[in-house]
C-alpha cells in the first residue's frame, strides 16, 4: 500500500508524520515503522507520529521511536504534531490533543513557535550525582563537566542499560550551566539508542531538575540543545511544578509518498 508522509522537525528532533484519521496506517507492524525511520532505507526520522480523531479533544497522538516501538511522550514530536494539524486543517493556532500521557494544550504563533503545556511533576529523586524525574517519559539529569567533548552516546549508553534504570532504561541527560536562566543539554535517547539533536521531554526535566537542585531560582529557562534553542517555564509551589510549557520552532521538511 502507498502512503502520504510528510517530515516535520523541531530543533533537530524530526519526525515523520502521518495522518491516521483513516485508521490504515498498520501501526502494529514494528518492522514498516522502523524501515520508514531509517536513514539510509527510509525516510529517516528519530520517530514517527500518527494523528488520529480523538472523541473528546481535536486529535490523539500516537508516537513511535525509530525502533518501531510505541513510546511515551515525545515534546517536540508534540510540538511537530501541533504544526502538522495546522498544515491540515484540524486546527488553527490553538489545540488540545490526548497522548500517551495524558491531555495537552498548545499554541502557534506566525512564526511557527509552539508553545505546549507538559504534564505536572511532583515526583523528583534528588541524588548527589544525578536528578530522576519523568515530565512524560523518564528522564535522568546529569551535570558534567567539558560538555563539548563529552561522550554522549558512551556514556549514555551505560546509565541507560545500567543497573540504575533496569530493563525499561530512561532517557540520558548531560548537562552544563551558562547562567541562571541558561543551561546546554545533550540527550541519549531510549528507543534511539544514540544522542539526538534535541530533546522536548528532556529539556523540560532539565528546567526543573535544574530549579528542584538549586542551580538555579528561575522559573523559565533557556535550554541551548544540538539543533538550536528551546524554552522551558513553570509554576512552582512548594514542590510541585505546574503550568509547564515547552517552546520552541516546529517547521516543515517536505512531503512524499511511499510504498510499505
Amino acid at each position: 500500500m502507498q502512503i502520504e508522509f510528510y517530515k516535520y522537525q523541531g530543533t533537530g528532533n524530526d519526525f515523520v508524520m502521518v495522518d491516521n484519521r483513516t485508521e490504515t496506517f498498520p501501526k502494529e507492524n514494528t518492522k514498516v515503522i522502523a524501515h520508514l525511520c531509517d536513514r539510509r532505507f527510509g525516510i529517516g526520522g528519530d520517530g514517527l507520529i500518527l494523528l488520529e480523531n480523538d472523541p473528546d479533544t481535536d486529535f490523539k497522538m500516537v508516537y513511535y521511536n525509530s525502533d518501531g516501538n510505541q513510546s511515551t511522550m515525545c515534546g517536540n514530536g508534540g510540538r511537530c504534531l501541533v504544526a502538522f494539524a495546522k498544515k491540515m486543517g484540524v486546527v488553527d493556532n490553538n489545540a488540545t490533543f490526548n497522548a500517551i500521557d495524558g491531555l495537552h494544550h498548545a499554541s502557534i504563533n506566525t512564526d511557527g513557535i509552539v508553545s505546549l503545556q507538559m504534564i505536572d511533576v511532583d515526583t523528583i529523586n534528588e541524588q548527589p550525582d544525578y536528578t530522576f524525574l519523568n515530565t512524560g517519559s523518564p528522564h535522568h539529569v546529569q551535570l558534567v563537566k567539558d560538555l563539548k567533548n563529552y561522550n554522549i552516546k558512551e556514556n549514555g549508553a551505560a546509565l541507560r542499560y545500567g543497573p540504575l534504570y533496569g530493563k525499561e532504561g530512561s532517557n540520558i541527560n548531560f548537562v552544563s550551566k551558562i547562567n541562571d536562566t541558561t543551561f546546554s543539554l545533550r540527550t541519549y535517547e531510549r528507543g534511539v539508542e544514540d544522542e539526538t539533536l534535541a530533546c522536548g521531554t528532556g529539556a523540560t526535566a532539565v528546567a526543573i531538575a535544574m530549579n528542584a537542585t538549586g542551580q538555579t531560582d528561575a522559573t523559565a529557562m533557556n535550554i541551548n540543545v544540538e539543533g538550536g534553542k528551546l524554552a522551558v517555564s513553570f509554576d512552582k509551589k512548594d514542590k510541585s511544578y505546574t503550568n509547564v510549557f515547552l517552546i520552541g520552532p516546529a517547521e516543515f521538511v517536505f512531503a512524499g509518498t511511499v510504498t510499505i
